[in-house]
């Protein structure tokens, strides 16, 4: 090749360096290979330097370029210089495919991503560019070909005999992915190939996960794929060394052979291949090897991003993301699995090390400052910044509590598994402190873990959550008085020591014996701030009167209660068994027209303020309101038929003694049916406040203060945790709410068909005495009779009806027919309520065989085939 010994540039003391056979079978030095290099890269550089002062911009045609860019014949070649000039002339432009261009690509999210446009594939070159066949090359000149291409090879390049086969296009993102598959033209020698083949593996490897960089580098990927891109990236830098360190060997040494680079990089290939197949694990747990679908018919995702709060483009529906803490998950898996490989374990260590920097850095800022800093959505706490705390003000719920930080349960890395909760609580804690006083409590340390593989790492977690622990503890307990505000919802709403509320319900008795809709709750407001005021009430004591409330609900007890027993199984969220989780959806279900008292649809309404209202919650406040209306009604039905019994003993019609036997052994029967009434009342009602709320009141009390009365040995219990608070105060009102038969279908049903029945009794009674008058032969027209009649019906503006007047013999039946209906249902649904108390106290709550014993006492003893024996 005279041609090229007249272009050799001055190089270095290469020129003296060992001479090799080229592909074309002349003898050359290492130089003049470089040469050659040198001559092509200076010709590419000078197309773009011409191009680059003008600044074309990316839009400008092909071809104002043109005349810079056909200048291929320069290019001399043996083949092209023996042909005529005519023929170059006859072809006035190469084929398109030739028509390479060296360019920037603009700059796009993934900072790692190459900026140059990719060459053009070896098949698309003009047949006259083609090198000599390799059967035609001696098996030096194969080797000292093969091993030039290699090295190309090795930086993703084509070489001019090993290339990439036809169905690969760089072009397309997945090939690129899954990296390029190399061919050999034929004619190698078998040993040749074989060596060629075994390093290969190699240089796809490389191509792949240099294109893994370039995508995992974009934004959507997250910082964690960011840091585990830029440490491979920065092992492929070493990579990179040792392609020029064997591209060096092959220009000074002339006894390099293909064996030997196979040996040099059996080492390259081994850990080339760890992070290949890492790359293309975390490929598959991407959307990226799925056929793209519409996002919009994935209805679980769509609900998920409208929860948290984000948009419904498409864009961000169709993905599935590996980020955040699936890919450090996927990188201890690998770690584990590879535990027995000394050098894929030191890779993998060192990977999950730098990968988990950033995610340690956004753990370590929620543990002691209690912020999430994730633009991405890689951390384990998920933050729905839509539920704020302004919204306690009007619904004191405990959504914010609850929903406002929740875990990724499919994020969490195998490092956080075990202490996730403890994670969740101490941000959730530090929120909380510094949100009801402003005062930022937390915690300043100097030297925290950066990575999972320190030892400290653990120790680190439970330090940030007793420490935040302890601070809400001392602001719930000492700052807001959560004890005395307890007490002073057992006050109100438990009815305990209750003279204000029974002179609260005297002087409105009027009012609340309209119906609920024609209350005046202005009114009941009122009264009831002037008895919580009265001198020498327990009330007037309390510091938290003020945010007592009167209200009406327009739903009954027994329906609303049925309505929560019966939706159970519906609302799967609440999987710990709490029937109370959704109270408004229940309302709309269960709510009815009947008309009500305002004795069954009175209800108090207790203002809580942040932050006693995470415990102090709105399903918490709704028990305290069940149990409220249901001991009131049994209060309410007491005085009932207290009143009755009065009426029994100052009524001239009731304690006048008869000279008709059979009227007074019905008398005689109806106050026997008062008084086993008014005994199963008082009896349930003493169960109820002495036998449920007291002792469990007691243990709630004693768990707060810190103190374990359970316990085996009597000690102090000190380690509380505001969410073993919490759960202590709601299950001391399930309890409650169990034991007192709210939460059994069955037990409702016949507890409200007694209380019916009881409630029927009373007022029929008390209006009875009047018909009493008519059916005593002695005391009809009398003038004790007349005067008691006139007194009842001038009070009402209403004349005394004749029929009262005078002796009615049809009375009487008439009432014992209704006095034995009365009879028959108490005793039969009284039955009926012990029958199911025995069995329940047996299969499900034991503290009903309790209340079994008590009303056994009201059971018929005369006229019923099963008598008690005390």
């Amino acid at each position: 090749m005279p041609e090229a010994k007249d272009v050799v540039l001055p190089q270095d003391s290469a020129s003296n360096a060992p001479r090799r056979r080229t592909v074309n079978g002349s003898i050359r030095s290492a130089s003049g290979r470089q040469t050659e290099r040198v001559r092509f890269s200076t010709r590419e550089s000078v197309r773009i330097s011409t191009r680059s002062p003008a600044k074309d911009s990316p839009q400008k045609s092909a071809g104002d370029r043109e005349p810079k860019v056909v200048d291929p014949p320069a290019v001399s070649s043996p083949a092209t210089d023996r042909q005529p000039t005519v023929t170059s002339r006859n072809k006035e432009l190469p084929p398109r495919p030739w028509s390479s261009q060296v360019s920037l690509i603009a700059r796009t999210a993934a900072p790692l991503a190459g900026r140059v446009t990719r060459p053009p594939l070896a098949h698309l070159l003009p047949q006259s560019l083609e090198p000599r066949p390799l059967k035609q090359l001696s098996e030096d000149e194969q080797e000292s070909a093969i091993l030039e291409d290699l090295l190309s090879v090795f930086m993703g390049y084509e070489g001019q005999y090993i290339r990439f086969i036809d169905s690969y296009n760089p072009s397309v993102e997945r090939d690129r992915l899954e990296g390029p598959t190399y061919r050999i033209l034929p004619g190698l020698g078998p040993s040749l190939k074989d060596l060629a083949n075994s390093v290969l593996k190699m240089a796809t490897h490389y191509s792949a996960v240099e294109a893994f960089i370039e995508v995992q580098s974009r934004d959507e990927f997250g910082t964690i794929n960011h840091a585990l891109c830029a440490s491979i990236r920065k092992m492929l830098g070493e990579y990179l060394i040792l392609i020029v360190q064997l591209e060096n060997q092959l220009i000074s040494n002339s006894s390099f052979t293909l064996h030997l680079l196979q040996i040099q990089t059996l080492p390259t290939r081994q850990w080339m291949l760890q992070l290949y197949t890492l790359a293309q694990e975390i490929l598959r747990k991407n959307s990226l090897w799925e056929e793209e679908t519409d996002g919009f018919n994935d209805v679980d995702n769509i609900i998920q991003q409208l929860q948290e709060g984000g948009d419904l483009t498409s864009g961000s529906m169709s993905k599935k993301i590996c980020k955040g803490g699936n890919v450090l998950r996927l990188l201890t898996q690998r770690l584990s699995l590879m535990s027995g490989d000394p050098s894929a374990r030191k890779l993998l260590q060192t990977l999950l090390r730098d990968a988990s920097r950033p995610y340690m850095a956004m753990l370590n800022e929620w543990l002691h400052h209690g912020g999430i800093k994730d633009p991405h959505g890689e951390f384990l706490i998920k933050e729905r910044k839509s539920i704020k705390r302004e919204k306690l003000e009007e619904d004191y719920t405990d959504e914010y509590w609850e929903k406002r930080y929740t875990i990724r349960e499919n994020d969490v890395p195998p490092q956080l598994e075990g202490v996730k909760d403890k994670v969740l609580l101490a941000g959730k804690y530090l929120n909380v402190v510094r949100e009801c006083g402003g005062v930022d409590i937390s915690k300043e340390v100097g030297d925290v873990p950066k990575s999972f593989d320190d030892t400290r790492f653990l120790d680190n977690v439970i330090a940030a959550y007793a420490h935040a622990n302890s601070s809400l503890l001392n602001l719930l307990l000492t700052t807001h008085a959560l004890p005395a505000r307890l007490r002073s919802l057992k006050h109100y709403f438990f009815l305990d020591r209750s003279d204000f509320f029974t002179y609260f319900l005297d002087l409105s008795e009027s009012e609340l014996k309209k119906p609920y809709k024609t209350v005046n709750v202005g009114k009941l407001q009122s009264l009831l701030d002037l008895v919580l005021r009265q001198p020498g009430s327990v009330a007037a004591q309390d510091p938290f009167k003020e945010d007592v409330k009167v209200r009406m609900n327009h739903v009954g007890l027994t329906k609303f209660l049925m309505g929560v027993v019966n939706v159970t199984g519906l609302d799967q969220d609440s999987a710990d068994g709490s029937l109370l989780d959704r109270p408004r959806s229940i309302v709309s279900q269960t709510s009815s027209e009947e008309e009500m008292t305002g004795f069954e649809a009175l209800e108090l309404k207790f203002s809580v303020p942040f932050p006693l209202s995470l415990v102090i919650s709105s399903k918490t406040v709704l028990r305290y309101q069940i149990l409220f209306r249901y001991l009131l009604s049994t209060r309410h039905l007491e005085g009932l038929l207290v009143n009755s019994w009065k009426e029994h003993h100052k009524v001239v019609s009731w304690i006048h003694r008869s000279a008709n036997p059979k009227l007074e052994m019905w008398k005689r029967r109806a106050w026997t049916l008062r008084s086993r009434m008014l005994v199963f009342v008082q009896q349930f009602s003493y169960y109820c406040t002495a036998e449920v709320i007291e002792p469990n009141w007691q243990t709630l009390m004693a768990r707060v203060n810190g103190t374990d009365k359970s316990g085996r040995d009597g000690s102090q219990k000190v380690s509380r945790t505001v969410d073993e608070l919490m759960e202590d105060h709601v299950d001391f009102l399930d309890t409650c709410l169990k034991e007192c038969m709210l939460m059994n279908s069955k037990l409702l049903k016949i507890h409200a068909k007694i209380m019916s029945v009881c409630q029927l009794f009373a007022s029929w009674t008390i209006t009875l005495s009047r018909q009493l008058c008519s059916a005593d032969k002695d005391l009809a027209g009398s003038s004790a009779a007349t005067t008691y009649l006139s007194s009842q019906y001038t009070s009402r503006h209403h004349p005394v009806p004749d029929a009262l007047k005078h002796y009615d013999p049809t009375r009487l039946p008439k009432m014992e027919d209704m006095l034995s209906k009365y009879e028959f249902n108490f005793n039969h649904h009284l039955r009926l309520l012990l029958d199911a108390l025995d069995y329940y106290a047996a299969t499900e709550t034991v503290a009903l065989s309790r209340l079994c014993a008590q009303l056994s006492m009201a059971r018929e003893a005369a006229g019923d085939k099963t008598i008690v024996v005390d």
